[in-house]
C-alpha cells in the first residue's frame, strides 16, 4: 500500500518562529485531535487558506502527555466527544467561535501576536466600507439623536417662558449692557411678542432641565451589567424608541402643568440610559484596538453633531415652526428618533459573528484582533478589583468633571444669551451651537492625531489620553474664565467659548476612550458606572446655575457659574494626569481567568473546610 504523502512543508520563517516558541503552526490541511495525531480535516468543514491561520498557534503536546492532555479536555468539555461530528481542534480557528477558540487553543502568546503583526497584510480585509463602519456610523447617528432629544429643551424653554415676565431683584438693572449693544427695535418688538406663556421662575427652570438626568442617572449601571449579559443591541434601541415616542407628549405635558412635565422628562431620560454603556459595549465586540480612537472618537462626536442640528433648528422651530412654535421641535425630532430606533434594530447585529451577511474577511480580522478583548470569555465581574483601581477612579474623576463643565454649558447656554446678550431666539440657537461644530470638528482632528501618535510607538497609550485630555479640560476652563470677564461685548464671548468648547471635543480621544484601554471586556459596565456618577454631576449643574442666578441674572451672576465650572475642569483633570493610565489591567487578563476561577474555589473549599471544622469542635 502506498503510504500517505507526507504534509507540506510550512514556510521556514513560520517553522523558526514556532520552534523558538515550543509551538507548531496549525495549517488548513491538517489539524491535531485531542489524542495528539494528525487527520485529515472534516468534510463538513469550512474550507480555508493557510492565511486563515496564520496567526493561530497551538502548544505541542509531546507523546507522553498525549493521554493526560485527553484527558483533560474531554473533561473540559464535559466527557462529551461527538463522534459523527469534526472535533472542535478539526475546524480551522477561523470558523470557530471566540469561546471555541479559547477552549481549545488558549490565550496566544506575545509570539502569536507578533506572528499576527507580520501578516497583517493578510488579515486586513479588502473592503473599504465593511459591516463594522455600518455599526459604527449607525451608532454615530444614536449619538446625535441621544444628545438631540436631551438638549432640544435648552432651546425650547426659553421659548415656552415669558422671561420679561419674570421677577427680579428691584436693585438690578434690567440691562448692564444697555447703550453699549442694544438689538434693533423691530426685533425687540418682535422678540417680545414671541415670549412665552409659561412663568416659571429660573429655579424651576433649572429643575426641567435637569429631570432629564434623573431619569437618565437611574438606568446606567442596570444596563451596563445586563448589556454584558444579554447584548446590547435591543437594549439600546428600544430605550431610544421609548425616548422619542415621549418626545411626542412633551407639549401636552406642560399644558398639564410642571410637574407632569418633569415626569415625561424623566421617562425620556430613563429611556436614554441605555445609550452610552451599550455603545461602549458594541465598540468593545466590533472594533479593533488600533482603529478605536478614530471609530470611538466618531461615534462619540455624534453628540456634538445632534447639537449642532438641535440647537438652530430648535430656535427655527421656535420662530416659524407649526403648532404653535416650540411644540414641533418635539413632535419634528420625536418622528426623527423613531425612524432611526426602527432603523437601528433591523441594520444592526450584536457582534460580528451574529452577522449573517458580514464579509468572511472581515470576521476574521475583527476576532483576530479583539478576541480576548472584547466577550472571549465572560468570567464574572471584578468588581472589588475594579473599585481599587486607580485608573479606574481617575477615568471616573475625569468623567464627572467633564459632565459638570458640559451639561453647565448645554443647558445653561441658550439662557444666558438670552438674559445678558440679548440675542433672540432664532440667534440664539444658532450662536449656541457655534461651539458644539467646533467640538465637533476638533474632535475628529484630534482623534486621528492621538491614532498617529499611538502608531508612531513614541507615545504610550498612557501619554498620549494625557496630553489629549489636557487640551480636551484645560482649554474649555480657560476659556470660560475668559468669557465671564468680556463684558458686553456679545461676540468675543461667542468666539471665546467656539475656541474653548472646541477644544473639549479632544476628551473623546482622552478619558472617553481609556475604558476600553484599561479592560476591554469590561468596557461598557466600566462606562455604565462612570456615566452614571458622572451625570450625577452633570445634573447638579442646572440647578446650581438656577440658584446662582435666580432673580439676578447679572454677569456678575454669571461668572460665578463659569468660575465654577472651569475649577471643576482644572481639579478633574489633574487627578487623572496623576492616576491615569492607558494600559490593560491585570484583572482583566483572559489568561489569569482559569487561575482566579481555582483560586475562588480553593478558597471556597478552604472556608467549607473551617466551617466543617468549627462545627466538629
Amino acid at each position: 500500500m502506498t503510504p500517505p504523502p507526507p504534509p507540506p512543508r510550512a514556510d521556514p520563517e513560520e517553522d523558526s518562529t514556532a520552534a523558538n516558541d515550543h509551538r507548531r503552526p496549525v495549517t488548513s490541511d491538517h489539524c491535531t485531535t485531542d489524542d495528539g495525531q494528525r487527520t485529515t480535516a472534516a468534510m463538513s468543514a469550512p474550507t480555508t487558506t493557510a492565511a486563515d491561520n496564520v496567526a493561530y498557534f497551538r502548544p505541542a503536546v509531546a507523546e507522553g502527555d498525549a493521554d493526560d492532555h485527553h484527558r483533560r479536555t474531554s473533561a473540559t468539555n464535559g466527557g462529551r466527544h461527538a463522534s459523527g461530528a469534526p472535533d472542535r481542534h478539526q475546524l480551522p480557528p477561523s470558523t470557530l467561535t471566540p469561546v471555541q477558540f479559547e477552549m481549545s487553543y488558549g490565550t496566544p502568546a506575545a509570539a502569536d501576536h507578533n506572528a499576527m503583526s507580520s501578516k497583517d497584510n493578510l488579515l486586513t480585509p479588502r473592503a473599504w466600507i465593511g459591516s463594522r463602519h455600518i455599526v459604527t456610523f449607525m451608532l454615530f447617528l444614536g449619538m446625535a439623536n441621544a444628545y438631540i432629544m436631551r438638549t432640544n429643551m435648552s432651546v425650547a424653554i426659553v421659548a415656552m417662558v415669558n422671561q420679561t415676565a419674570l421677577e427680579r431683584d428691584p436693585t438690578i438693572p434690567d440691562d448692564e449692557c444697555e447703550g453699549y449693544y442694544t438689538p434693533a427695535a423691530n426685533t425687540t418688538v418682535h422678540s417680545m411678542s414671541n415670549e412665552g406663556s409659561f412663568l416659571w421662575s429660573t429655579s424651576q427652570q433649572g429643575y426641567v432641565l435637569s429631570s432629564f438626568f434623573y431619569g437618565y442617572v437611574i438606568t446606567q449601571i442596570p444596563f451596563g451589567i445586563l448589556s454584558k449579559k444579554y447584548g446590547a443591541k435591543y437594549f439600546l434601541g428600544v430605550g431610544m424608541l421609548i425616548n422619542s415616542v415621549f418626545g411626542f407628549l412633551v407639549p401636552l405635558s406642560a399644558n398639564f402643568g410642571i410637574f407632569s412635565l418633569i415626569s415625561i422628562r424623566f421617562i425620556q431620560g430613563l429611556g436614554e440610559g441605555p445609550i452610552v454603556p451599550c455603545t461602549h459595549a458594541l465598540l468593545a465586540k466590533w472594533i479593533p484596538p488600533n482603529e478605536r480612537s478614530r471609530m470611538g472618537a466618531f461615534v462619540y462626536a455624534g453628540a456634538q453633531f445632534g447639537t449642532v442640528i438641535s440647537m438652530p433648528l430648535s430656535g427655527v422651530l421656535s420662530e416659524y415652526g407649526f403648532a404653535g412654535g416650540w411644540p414641533s421641535i418635539f413632535y419634528v425630532f420625536g418622528a426623527i428618533g423613531t425612524l432611526w430606533s426602527v432603523a437601528f434594530l433591523w441594520l444592526v447585529h450584536e457582534d460580528p459573528e451574529s452577522h449573517p451577511t458580514i464579509p468572511h474577511d472581515e470576521r476574521k480580522y475583527i476576532i483576530s484582533s479583539v478576541w480576548g478583548a472584547a466577550g472571549v470569555s465572560s468570567p464574572p465581574v471584578p468588581w472589588r478589583s475594579i473599585l481599587k483601581s486607580a485608573p479606574f477612579w481617575a477615568i471616573l474623576v475625569a468623567h464627572m468633571g467633564q459632565n459638570y463643565g458640559y451639561e453647565t454649558l448645554m443647558t445653561e447656554l441658550p439662557t444666558f444669551m438670552k438674559q445678558v446678550l440679548h440675542f433672540n431666539i432664532k440667534a440664539n440657537g444658532t450662536y449656541s451651537s457655534l461651539p458644539y461644530l467646533a467640538m465637533w470638528v476638533f474632535s475628529m482632528v484630534a482623534s486621528h492625531i492621538a491614532d498617529m501618535m499611538i502608531s508612531s510607538e513614541r507615545f504610550t497609550h498612557t501619554v498620549t489620553r494625557k496630553i489629549v485630555n489636557s487640551i480636551g479640560q484645560f482649554g474649555p476652563a480657560i476659556a470660560l474664565i475668559a468669557a465671564s470677564y468680556t463684558g458686553c461685548d456679545p461676540y468675543l464671548t461667542v468666539a471665546i467659548l467656539t475656541v474653548g468648547v472646541g477644544l473639549n471635543g479632544a476628551i473623546y480621544s482622552g478619558f472617553k476612550v481609556n475604558h476600553l484601554d484599561i479592560s476591554p471586556r469590561f468596557a461598557g459596565i466600566l462606562m455604565s458606572l462612570t456615566n452614571c456618577l458622572a451625570n450625577l454631576a452633570g445634573l447638579l449643574a442646572p440647578i446650581v446655575a438656577g440658584y446662582v442666578i435666580d432673580k439676578r441674572p447679572t454677569q456678575a451672576a454669571w461668572r460665578v457659574v463659569f468660575i465654577t465650572s472651569a475649577v471643576v475642569y482644572m481639579v478633574c483633570c489633574t487627578i487623572y494626569l496623576v492616576f491615569g493610565n492607558g494600559t490593560r489591567q491585570p484583572w482583566d487578563n483572559p489568561s489569569n481567568d482559569q487561575m482566579n476561577l481555582e483560586h475562588k474555589k480553593n478558597k471556597k473549599k478552604n472556608k467549607m473546610a473551617m466551617d466543617i471544622e468549627d462545627t466538629v469542635q
